[in-house]
């Protein structure tokens, strides 16, 4: 259609010549490219997103990637956890894991979302484990960001290195009155953010900065449970972030490699694609939840 208004104008115009018909054709071509993503959601099953936080921040995190899955005409749930982000006035020394259990609960039940698409991101893979295990019928797809992949009976803790592992005792016990994780290391934030998280650009850091706070620390010390038949089997994808490097996060990705019953994907990214590369980000989720 745009290419039959450029033809008929170069009719009519006797400045106008071959070449701006041929230009007319490829901004064609590009803008037909450009919806190539669109077409995607278009063509697939309207699918609800629920993604879960890390430790440190709240559904704030997902502010660049809720809109894209959105506008392909998919719900979005980015519940914010007990005791962090805007809910961080509820925390309490009790507040643990199966706390947080329950709060992505209770939105896949009073949202009333079946076949979800679960994502969780970093120590938040103890927290969809968790809810996968005992609500497996609103679940269609499990997706691991760059996240823990812990056993029944294991926690956080169990799966960080022994020197992190005392590290973050130390500072929850220093710092935290022994019941809240300040930061993830002994540095400050913004170093935290952009030397370890590999986040480069400076409104983003700020951004980040403003908004991290303190975790329960039964977040990560909490064991997860993983008893249901029915949660083990459901399909699950671990998405490892490459630009961060993580001895732990490799060994899951090599098992998600080699076991039949999950899916693995890669993002040339640090560890917080959904700040750094929302774009790419929200690509891999369509494709994984068509």
């Amino acid at each position: 259609m745009g290419l039959s208004r450029h033809s008929s104008a170069a009719m009519s115009n006797t400045g106008s010549s071959r070449r701006d018909v041929l230009k007319a054709a490829a901004a064609g071509t590009g803008f037909l490219a450009s919806r190539r993503l669109a077409e995607l959601g278009q063509h697939m099953k309207h699918r609800a997103f629920v993604l879960v936080h890390p430790a440190w921040h709240g559904g704030w995190c997902w502010k660049k990637v809720a809109p894209i899955l959105r506008a392909r005409g998919h719900e979005v749930q980015t519940p914010t956890l007990t005791g962090l982000g805007e809910r961080s006035h509820l925390a309490r020394p009790e507040t643990g894991l199966e706390v947080h259990v329950s709060d992505v609960i209770s939105v896949l039940k009073h949202e009333d979302l079946r076949d979800v698409v679960l994502v969780g991101h970093s120590s938040s893979g103890a927290v969809i484990s968790g809810v996968a295990d005992r609500v497996p019928d609103h679940i269609g797809h499990i997706v691991y960001l760059d996240a823990f992949v812990p056993a029944d009976g294991q926690s956080v803790l169990d799966l960080v290195a022994a020197d992190r592992r005392q590290i973050l005792e130390e500072l929850a016990k220093s710092e935290g009155g022994g019941w809240l994780l300040p930061r993830f290391a002994p540095p400050p934030w913004e170093t935290i953010v952009r030397d370890m998280w590999g986040v480069t650009d400076d409104g983003d850091i700020r951004w980040l900065v403003d908004r991290l706070g303190p975790t329960p620390f039964g977040h990560f010390k909490d064991p997860v449970q993983r008893v249901n038949p029915a949660a083990e089997k459901l399909p699950r994808t671990y998405i490892r972030c490459r630009r961060y490097p993580s001895a732990r996060f490799d060994q899951h990705a090599e098992m998600a490699r080699r076991t039949a019953s999950w899916q693995y994907r890669e993002l040339a990214t640090s560890h917080h694609p959904a700040i750094t590369s929302p774009d790419n980000l929200a690509d891999l989720l369509l494709e994984l939840a068509a």
